[in-house]
């Protein structure tokens, strides 16, 4: 079997991989990184989203070999400590998800836009989207979460409470 090194949220990790074995199957199973989800099996949904060199990627499309030496960013990489990534705390702040299977992957999606597209209004963030689904909403708050997060990341807006302060864990 292949053996795989990639950075996966800052950490240096390897792993012996089925040639078949894709990225988040990597990330779920054999690194216990469960935040990337897996909605479609197709690359319809967006839920599987991460970052790979900085680029959102949807992991159900990628082989984990494909992504050897490759820096990889799970939902979970994205907070520091205690306190939310900018994006993460824009979701919690504009009640962007509802039962929040499709959340880190809207988060990885917008985080990338917010990269490529920091002056993105309404119809852009929109159209960027729509390669995530959301079977709960109606968009309108996750894309008011999203050019509330982009503004929080450019910092033209006060970052929210940590994690800590509110009693949970991100």
């Amino acid at each position: 079997m292949p053996r795989v090194a990639l950075t996966v949220n800052g950490k240096a990790v390897t792993a012996e991989v089925e040639g078949r074995t894709l990225l988040v199957q990597l990330l779920r199973e054999n690194l216990g990184l469960t935040g990337t989800h897996v909605g479609c099996d197709t690359s319809q949904c967006g839920a599987c989203t991460v970052h790979v060199n900085g680029r959102s990627v949807k992991s159900c499309t990628m082989l984990a070999v494909q992504a050897a030496s490759s820096a990889v960013t799970t939902i979970e990489g994205l907070a520091n400590g205690t306190e939310l990534h900018p994006m993460q705390e824009a979701f919690r702040e504009h009640h962007g998800l509802q039962c929040g299977f499709c959340t880190p992957g809207m988060v990885m999606s917008a985080i990338d836009l917010a990269r490529h597209n920091p002056e993105a209004d309404e119809t852009q963030v929109r159209e960027w989207l729509e390669g995530n689904l959301c079977r709960c909403t109606g968009y309108h708050n996750i894309v008011k979460a999203i050019l509330a997060g982009i503004k929080a990341m450019l910092g033209n807006a006060p970052r929210g409470k940590s994690a800590k302060s509110r009693g949970t864990s991100s």
